[in-house]
C-alpha cells in the first residue's frame, strides 16, 4: 500500500514522504480497514514537529482518525468484512493511508447514510466537545458558553453541542468570514477577537456583567487570560489546548477568591483509561446527527495526495471546520 510516513520531524510539508508500504494485517480484535476518509486535525500538525503528546518512532504515519471499510477482522473484533467503521489507528500507522487497523474497541460503527466524510470528522472533535461540555463541564441547559476559536474543527463541534445541550452559545473568531461560519453554525453571539479592543469586558456586558458559565478554551496564551477575567462565579474553565503556542499558568489565587474551576481536557486518556465513556459518547453523538443537531463543518474535500499543503494550511489556520482528505490524486514527484 501507499502511505505518507515521516522520517525526520519539521513542517508537515516539508517532512511528509509517499511511500511504498507492507500491507498490515490485524491482529486479534483488530480489524484491517481501507481508508474511505481521512480527517485532518492541529494535533497531526504537532506530530510532525514533534511536539505533540505522543512521540512515535520515525518513520511513522500521521492521521488520527479515519473512516472505512473492514476488509478483514480478527478474531473477536465483532466486525464482518463490509461493515462501515470509524475509529483512531494506533500510531506509528496512522490513517494518511490507504489502508489502517484499528485496535480492540478502537472501531466504531457507522450508520448507512452517515457520509465518509461526516463519519472521518465525527471521532476527535465531536468526542472532546461531548466529553469536554457534558463530563467535564457539567453544562446545563440556560448557562452561557464561551467558545474560542469557533470556525475551527473543535469550536465549530463545541457550538453544536452546546447548542444542543440548550446553551447560549457566544463565539469568537478571526475575520469577518470566519465570524459568518459560527452565525451559520447557531451561535447566539459572535465576536470577532480581531476587532474587539477587550473581548472579556465585551462578554461580561453580554452576560448582564455575570460572565460565562463555561469557556472552551483551544487557544491558551492571551485567550486564556481574557477567559479568566470572564469567567462567571462558580463557571468551569475548560482547557483543551494550545493552538496559540502558549501555554499559560494558572493563578491559584484567582481561582480562589472568584470561586471558578479551570478544568483540563485530554480526551486521548479516556480510550485507554476508561474506554467505555468513548462508547457512550459515540452512541450520544450518532443520536445527535440522527436527529439533525450536530453535522460535522466539513468545509474541505481533498484527495489524499493533498495532505502536505492541506496540514500546512491547517497549521496558518487558513482554514475552517474539518478539512477531510478522501482516496485518489498522485502527490507531485517534485
Amino acid at each position: 500500500m501507499k502511505a505518507w510516513r515521516v522520517h525526520e520531524l519539521g513542517a508537515p510539508g516539508d517532512v511528509l514522504r509517499w511511500e511504498d508500504v507492507p500491507d498490515p494485517g490485524p491482529g486479534p480484535g483488530e480489524v484491517l480497514v481501507r481508508v474511505d476518509a481521512v480527517g485532518l486535525n492541529f494535533a497531526d500538525v504537532l506530530l510532525c514537529a514533534g511536539q505533540y503528546q505522543e512521540r512515535p518512532a520515525a518513520p511513522f504515519t500521521p492521521g488520527l482518525e479515519i473512516a472505512g471499510t473492514v476488509l478483514e477482522a480478527g478474531g473477536g473484533a465483532g466486525f464482518a468484512a463490509g461493515d462501515r467503521v470509524l475509529g483512531g489507528p494506533p500510531l506509528p500507522g496512522g490513517g494518511l493511508a490507504e489502508l489502517a487497523v484499528l485496535p480492540p474497541g478502537g472501531a466504531f460503527r457507522m450508520p448507512a447514510d452517515m457520509p465518509a466524510a461526516d463519519g472521518a470528522a465525527l471521532l476527535i472533535t465531536y468526542q472532546t466537545a461531548y466529553v469536554g461540555l457534558h463530563r467535564r463541564a457539567g453544562l446545563r441547559a440556560g448557562e452561557t458558553l464561551l467558545v474560542h476559536a469557533g470556525a475551527g474543527g473543535v469550536g465549530s463541534a463545541a457550538i453544536q453541542v452546546g447548542l444542543a445541550a440548550g446553551a447560549r452559545v457566544v463565539a469568537t473568531a478571526g475575520g469577518p468570514e470566519k465570524v459568518q461560519v459560527c452565525r451559520e453554525l447557531g451561535a447566539h453571539e459572535v465576536l470577532d477577537y480581531r476587532a474587539e479592543p477587550d473581548l472579556a469586558k465585551r462578554v461580561k456586558e453580554l452576560t448582564g456583567g455575570r460572565g460565562a458559565d463555561v469557556i472552551w478554551d483551544s487557544v491558551g496564551g492571551e485567550v486564556f487570560e481574557a477567559s479568566r477575567r470572564c469567567v462567571a462565579f462558580e463557571g468551569r474553565l475548560v482547557v483543551v489546548g494550545f493552538a496559540g503556542g502558549q501555554i499559560p499558568q494558572v493563578p491559584a489565587g484567582h481561582v480562589l477568591v472568584k470561586n471558578y474551576s479551570v478544568v483540563g481536557l485530554h480526551w486521548g486518556l479516556y480510550r485507554t483509561a476508561n474506554p467505555a465513556v468513548v462508547a457512550e459518547a459515540h452512541e450520544a453523538l450518532l443520536r445527535l446527527y440522527a436527529a439533525g443537531a450536530v453535522r460535522p463543518l466539513v468545509s474541505e474535500r481533498l484527495p489524499l495526495a493533498a495532505a502536505p499543503d492541506a496540514l500546512t494550511r491547517l497549521a496558518a489556520r487558513a482554514t475552517t471546520g474539518k478539512v477531510v482528505l478522501l482516496p485518489g490524486g498522485a502527490p507531485d514527484p517534485s
